[in-house]
């Protein structure tokens, strides 16, 4: 017998049959006695909704009003799988995150999990009842409902999984697992057995949209396996697990990327010291997030480059924000490129193999594709390109690295 949380997101309780669907999958690993909570999202559909509502009244309206509204998506979803449960014989029952309580800080909108108090599910479940739990909402140390951001029932499902002693924390989504790469794609990719919570971490920082970054961080913290599975098919999923639980590292388990990516250079900067803060530090204070950094010097050391990522719908606001310092900073002049894609190669076995780069410097250049700017880490390697070439970069990638299937 062991210990398990399910997460089902939005698209495996868009409606009523397919409510029923999870309701059949939830009382199978009951059934196996299997002590069991859920965490679900609220209905596909329904969170955009009550946001358009909240934008049609003020989009500036309070943010705590606006976590009210939000939150009622998964209210709906855990009462109608309870009910669903109890119609097959089930003894179930819901909360909401105030009544555990899901504890979160005061930060409305994207608020961050500080703590579950889960005795009351921990005690339903050693009684075989089945506790269905809200993904998404919790509440503030004032009393009042926030919520966790995009994704964030992911998020609430590991922390749960953790709070309870779960031995496994099921996400059950509308792909079958994780793979070397978008299968969309690259028709050979192929489903990973296992794979590592760092190169898990990277892939979905990097554009993999299997799982939330922040429920890899906590599962990652907390060491919560996490099986990614699909809803609509019964066939093995993809584990995240500690590398010391795979019996032999792959030099590559996949290749990402990220789209909606943009790239700024400002020429000729002037080089001298707090230069970097005086271009970065007003972007952070303006939202925008700055992902790959690369900066020149120049021949006579008195000027350099500095080229920069930033996503997309963020450029017409770093670029306003950057025009705003011009005089502290002083460039020549500044180029913005909305074109481009990260391609990132990633994979634990890249510390004990050399020649990674070199394969993919290699392979992109047979295939004519220009490297604009290139970071590294301990297990990734990322590279900027021209859009146009992400699908021939990705496909040629992953044979490169013998990842076909």
């Amino acid at each position: 017998m062991s210990r398990l949380v399910l997460k089902f997101g939005g698209t495996s309780v868009g409606d009523v049959d397919r409510i029923r669907n999870v309701a059949a999958k939830v009382k199978a690993v009951a059934d196996a006695g299997n002590e069991v909570a859920v965490v679900v999202s609220a209905m596909a559909g329904t969170t955009d909704q009550l946001v358009g509502l909240v934008r049609d009244i003020d989009p500036r309206g309070d943010l705590r009003e606006y976590d009210v509204v939000v939150s009622a998506g998964e209210q709906i979803s855990v009462g109608l799988l309870a009910i669903a449960l109890q119609s097959l014989g089930c003894r179930a029952r819901s909360w909401l995150g105030w009544q555990l309580p899901v504890r979160c800080d005061s930060a409305h909108g994207a608020a961050r999990i500080l703590g579950i108090d889960a005795d009351a599910v921990v005690t339903a479940m050693a009684n075989g009842d089945i506790a269905v739990v809200p993904g998404f909402q919790g509440v503030s140390p004032d009393g009042r409902v926030t919520t966790l951001g995009r994704g964030g029932s992911d998020t609430s499902a590991v922390a749960l999984a953790a709070a309870v002693g779960a031995d496994r924390c099921d996400i059950y989504t509308d792909v079958d697992g994780v793979y070397t790469c978008d299968p969309r794609i690259v028709t050979r990719a192929r489903k990973l057995d296992r794979i590592t919570y760092e190169e898990m971490l990277e892939m979905a920082s990097q554009g993999a949209k299997v799982l939330q970054t922040r429920s890899v961080v906590m599962a990652l913290k907390h060491r919560v396996p996490i099986q990614v599975l699909s809803s609509f098919a019964d066939v093995p999923g993809t584990l995240v697990v500690d590398e010391e639980d795979i019996v032999e590292d792959e030099t590559i388990s996949g290749i990402a990327y990220a789209p909606g990516e943009a790239k700024i250079t400002l020429v000729r900067v002037a080089d001298r010291p707090g230069v970097a803060a005086s271009i970065f530090g007003p972007l952070a204070n303006a939202g925008v997030n700055v992902d790959m950094i690369v900066q020149n010097v120049s021949e006579d050391g008195k000027s350099t480059d500095v080229t920069f990522t930033v996503g997309r719908d963020d450029v017409a606001r770093a670029l306003k924000v950057i025009e705003g310092v011009r005089d502290e900073i002083e460039y020549e002049r500044v180029q913005a490129d909305p074109d481009v894609v990260k391609i990132s190669v990633i994979g634990v076995g890249m510390r004990s193999h050399a020649g990674v780069a070199h394969t993919m410097f290699r392979a992109l250049a047979e295939k004519g594709i220009n490297i604009q700017t290139i970071t590294t880490s301990e297990i990734k390697i990322s590279v900027l390109i021209a859009e146009d070439y992400k699908e021939l970069a990705l496909r040629t990638l992953h044979t490169a690295y013998g990842l076909d299937a």
